[in-house]
């Protein structure tokens, strides 16, 4: 039989070992992790010491539960497969990081289900607040009635001037018209606008800025065509019902409500062997990969996705910062991008 001594377990350092050694009480060490700025910085300098050298590692569920809130945000996308929702992303990450905060992601594919869902899912594992992507205004009802008193929810992509929520959002009417007048600046006056459904209201801004630009041109519109979505395989279909009527000369300028949309409308002309941007113009909207990355880059109108995402944190933490905080409502310009695909 051994005569050797049990092995004693390591034994962690817990918040009575740091106050001890900081010379602090318990409530001031809790104040330092979850309230830094209540706490004198000679004093917090004390307790960062002691951590280290105890090795401390607080409980971060506990800490959440203690402070209220984790030091975190929840993120929810409408589609992560668009390039802009990955900059809205990235600049609502930027913000998080100067405030020493974290994001969470989640993807709902523009479902309301998954909207709704992952709202009370951020509400039950407390992040400080929720950033939500919309784009229908029917879900934005949905969820403004069913999560109306809970947690600082701020929409992005969704313009709502009622103050209930804060928001922001691109100019979407602006972006419509700035394509549009492109187009008739390119020569073009026998223009198409190609985008639905106008649920998204997105789309229907856009169909806005497309008319106005057109009536101040005193002209009108060919046509407007809503596909059922906004997606490359819509614009295929669209540019095949369309082929004979280009090939007809009704038609010498598409305006695209999503960079995929035409870039289908550019792949199904193509196999008709009706050339862009000779036979007709073509613009997108949104300014992602399917514009730049096509075999005739697509002209487009750039949202600024990054800097969205950015404003869009920094209302979010305002609000759970601020006990005065008022809601806003603000609006971002996009701008023009030439490319081939409306040459002359």
């Amino acid at each position: 039989m051994s005569d050797a001594l049990p092995r004693e377990e390591p034994t962690s350092a817990g918040i009575k070992d740091v106050a001890a050694l900081a010379g602090v009480s318990i409530a001031t060490v809790s104040n330092a992790l979850n309230h830094r700025e209540r706490v004198a910085a000679p004093t917090l300098g004390r307790i960062d010491r002691a951590i280290g050298m105890l090795g401390y590692i607080p409980n971060g569920a506990a800490r959440s539960l203690a402070a209220g809130r984790t030091r975190s945000f929840g993120l929810i996308l409408s589609d992560l497969g668009n390039s802009l929702f990955v900059d809205i992303a990235r600049g609502a990450e930027r913000a998080a990081d100067e405030r020493g905060l974290s994001v969470v992601l989640a993807n709902s594919d523009g479902k309301l289900e998954r909207e709704d869902r992952y709202v009370e899912l951020f509400a039950e594992t407390r992040v400080r607040g929720v950033l939500l992507t919309l784009n229908d205004a029917s879900h934005f009802r949905a969820i403004v009635g069913r999560h109306a008193h809970g947690q600082p929810l701020v929409m992005l992509n969704f313009h709502d001037d009622s103050g209930r929520y804060c928001t922001a959002s691109i100019d979407n009417e602006a972006g419509g018209h700035l394509a549009t007048t492109h187009l008739l600046e390119t020569g073009r006056r026998r223009i198409v606008f190609v985008g639905g459904p106008d649920t998204l209201q997105p789309v229907a801004d856009r169909r806005r800025g497309f008319r106005r630009a057109l009536a101040s041109a005193a002209l009108d519109p060919v046509d407007e065509i809503a596909p059922t979505w906004v997606n490359r395989a819509d614009g295929w279909q669209v540019g095949q019902a369309l082929a004979d009527r280009v090939l007809g000369g009704d038609i010498d300028g598409i305006v695209a409500a999503s960079d995929l949309l035409a870039a289908g409308i550019v792949q199904a002309l193509s196999e008709r062997s009706i050339r862009v941007p000779e036979a007709l113009g073509v613009i997108g909207y949104d300014n992602n990969q399917a514009a730049w990355d096509a075999p005739i880059p697509i002209s487009t109108v750039s949202q600024p996705g990054e800097e969205l995402g950015f404003v869009g944190s920094q209302l979010l933490i305002d609000e759970v910062e601020e006990p005065d905080h008022e809601h806003r409502a603000i609006r971002l310009a996009p701008s023009l991008i030439a490319r081939r695909s409306t040459e002359r």
